[in-house]
């Protein structure tokens, strides 16, 4: 399981939300005319780009360009949109749902550039925009889905869907067209559905201010350290990485230590200091709950918005109203799996501490255990019960080396693809690199852009996104992004990455692949436009090729020796791989449960406090660890509040039953091999959601999936 967060293509006229309430018909007319001809011609949004697939020309767009296109895109698209919803002929699928799939080119192209950049490159300029924007684009979203004439035709063509001489996938797209549009409040009377435009309106500019906030907070909350003593246990790259970012910061002669997106913060693993360990983890836990930029209000309000919502559309909560699309179908199912788990994870957990607990008394500790020293100690006992020290082998670890000759070297063994560098094509950051990518067959089959490196104005995390979405109807072939946050070495010296920023790497080259393999029609179900439960399942299941014993032999090698791996070292690695999973599965539980528990709150509920809402949460899962806290709090939780996995953090662990046994499955089909890579490329990756999640995974699998491959990967079983 991944802590990313996968940022979704907002490509397609329905992938985001999008115009102030009361559009008049003539709206395209009034954007277009407070726009000179000149400033049109001179937009670069305003025109497909020249360069292959579309890709977006970063050498001529500016900041100034977005905000004119996105309203000129937003009023293009009603208008196109109004002719279809008063349109007077009878319906059929080509003059409704693919004039629909068609229109929206404009606010399409301009929203996926735009909204990418807000969170891999942002700057004060685009934050403006991206707050004056998001209630505009609530709104024109609700102009789209609560037009009683466009849903009426919606509604004509899936009464009638298997009389009409269709497609399966022309079928499911008018089936997951008529459920966006009933759970979006089509079915609602007027004055229900300007209830739901108020509480849309509403929760955009929240989950706008919550995003801003928490960029503003990663800065605010960097851990300032006056002498270079007390980083005792880090190496001197990293000593001088910190210094140098301090200095880049104003604080000259002192050095800076940011503070990652989750609880744990991989530093803690090194420092020997245990005071600095406790500043360090307490600022990472304690953010947003005061000041200037707090969340925890946002989080209370956006709560009681969504059970609002939910209620108003015939839904007991808001969990209930988000998983009827998806695999689980019902928050039952959920606390049914994780409770299935609790107690072999709760008991794995207290062994776990219990082995600190003595290294901590072994080692001259004079304390309890806190969630401060678990990574410290936690890395003594593995070094003791493995013999594996992590200095030892990240040497072998070298970005360059990870990136190509392993995870570019496991897609080319699976699937006969291949990756060729594209200096010509620009970028948006100097850091970002870009790619072709090329079947076995020699076929140019997409641009890839690799933005692997922390830097100011990026948000947290890692995740995949899409400039250009595939379509074979609209004749594209996909664009994609990976980011990630990796400390970049000094100038002049090489990043290593750790082991799990490894498997992260392969994680999201599997979204990334997911997205580039896609051979859909419609841009609707094209790539990952898939449950929220199913679309990590094909990107964890790259994970595990990051250990296959092949995959490392390639990839592992000493950065100036070139030495491979040795076989002891290797062994250990791969032994190790299950020690802390009770910590490592019980904070993504805790954090999870958190998230469910929130959005089960039913309409009427008065505002919650966090802290204690938080702590009645995991005592009720019995999973109340104190020196095991989530792996988000709820104030900067950024799946499940400005983000898209509200009710929704589960998914990671339910695509991961998907990966483990489909991987374990693989295993017994030979392995790394071009055979079973591509039937896992051809009935998985490449069908995106033009067939159920679970008809899918037995097209490849031959039956449906069960939880042993899990509780043996990680460990537990």
């Amino acid at each position: 399981m991944k802590k990313s967060f996968i940022a979704l293509a907002i490509a397609g006229a329905f992938s985001t939300s999008f115009l102030l309430a009361g559009c008049q018909s003539n709206t395209s007319q009034q954007a277009q005319a407070s726009l000179s001809a000149a400033e049109i011609a001179q937009n670069p949004l305003m025109k497909k780009s020249t360069l292959q697939y579309q890709a977006p020309n970063f050498a001529i767009i500016k900041d100034e360009h977005f905000k004119p296109a996105l309203e000129l895109g937003m009023a293009q698209h009603y208008q196109e949109i109004l002719a279809i919803a008063n349109n007077g002929d009878a319906p059929t699928f080509a003059n409704t749902i693919v004039a629909m799939e068609t229109a929206g080119e404009l606010l399409s192209r301009t929203s996926s550039v735009f909204y990418n950049l807000t969170g891999s490159n942002s700057n004060p300029t685009l934050r403006k925009i991206q707050g004056e924007m998001a209630p505009k684009m609530a709104a024109h979203n609700d102009n789209i889905h609560l037009n009683a004439a466009l849903f009426n035709r919606i509604d004509s063509l899936y009464q009638t869907r298997e009389q009409l001489g269709l497609t399966k996938e022309e079928v499911r797209l008018i089936e997951v067209y008529h459920q966006r549009f009933v759970m979006a409040g089509a079915k609602l009377t007027e004055d229900q559905k300007a209830k739901i435009r108020v509480l849309n309106e509403e929760q955009s500019t929240l989950t706008n201010e919550f995003s801003q906030r928490l960029l503003r907070l990663t800065k605010e909350i960097a851990v300032v350290v006056d002498n270079e003593a007390e980083l005792s246990g880090l190496t001197e790259s990293e000593i001088r990485a910190a210094k140098a970012d301090a200095e880049e910061q104003g604080y000259k002669g002192k050095y800076l230590i940011s503070i990652t997106n989750t609880t744990r913060q991989p530093i803690l693993a090194k420092l020997e200091n245990r005071e600095l360990r406790e500043r360090i983890w307490s600022a990472s836990a304690n953010r947003g709950l005061s000041g200037e930029n707090e969340t925890a209000s946002l989080v209370a309000r956006l709560a009681q918005l969504r059970s609002e919502r939910a209620a108003l559309l015939g839904y007991n909560s808001w969990a209930d109203y988000r998983l009827t699309p998806q695999m689980a179908k019902e928050p039952a199912a959920v606390y049914k799996m994780f409770g299935s788990m609790v107690p072999a994870v709760v008991a794995n957990t207290n062994k776990e501490a219990a082995d600190i607990q003595a290294m901590i008394n072994k080692t001259g500790g004079d304390f309890e255990l806190a969630p401060w020293d678990w990574a410290f100690y936690a890395e003594k006992v593995r070094k003791e019960k493995y013999d594996l020290d992590e200095a030892s082998i990240k040497p072998y670890f070298e970005f360059d080396r990870v990136l190509k000759d392993g995870v570019f070297f496991t897609l080319e063994r699976l699937y006969g693809v291949t990756f060729k560098p594209r200096t010509d094509l620009p970028v948006y950051h100097e850091d970002v690199e870009a790619y072709e990518m090329f079947d076995a067959d020699g076929t140019s089959m997409a641009i890839f852009y690799a933005d692997y490196f922390a830097r100011e104005g990026k948000r947290g995390g890692a995740w995949m996104s899409s400039f250009v979405g595939q379509s074979e109807l609209l004749n594209k072939k996909p664009v994609v992004v990976n980011v990630m946050n990796i400390k970049k070495a000094p100038d002049g010296e090489p990043t290593f990455v750790s082991y799990d920023q490894v498997t992260t790497m392969f994680h999201e080259l599997g979204h990334g692949t997911h997205g580039m393999f896609s051979k859909v029609k419609y841009p609707s179900l094209a790539g990952t436009a898939v449950s929220r439960d199913f679309v990590e399942f094909p990107s964890t299941f790259e994970e595990d090729w990051a250990a296959h014993p092949e995959v490392l032999a390639n990839y592992a090698k000493h950065y100036q020796t070139g030495e491979v791996l040795p076989a002891d070292l290797l062994k250990k690695l791969l032994d190790s791989r299950s020690f802390n999973q009770g910590f490592d599965t019980l904070e993504y539980m805790a954090a999870a449960l958190v998230d469910l528990e929130w959005h089960s709150l039913p309409a009427g509920t008065p505002l919650q406090d966090v802290t204690s809402f938080e702590a009645k949460a995991l005592e009720k899962h019995g999973i109340n660890i104190p020196a095991v806290p989530p792996r988000y709090r709820s104030t900067y939780f950024a799946h499940a509040f400005p983000g898209g996995y509200s009710a929704s953090y589960y998914a990671y662990m339910w695509s991961e039953i998907l990966a483990a046994d489909a991987f374990a499955y693989v295993q017994t089909q030979g392995g790394l091999n071009r055979e079973i890579g591509m039937k896992f490329r051809k009935t998985i990756r490449e069908v995106g959601n033009s067939v159920p999640p679970m008809e899918a995974y037995q097209n490849f699998r031959g039956q449906a999936p069960t939880t042993d491959a899990l509780l043996k990967r990680r460990g537990l079983k």
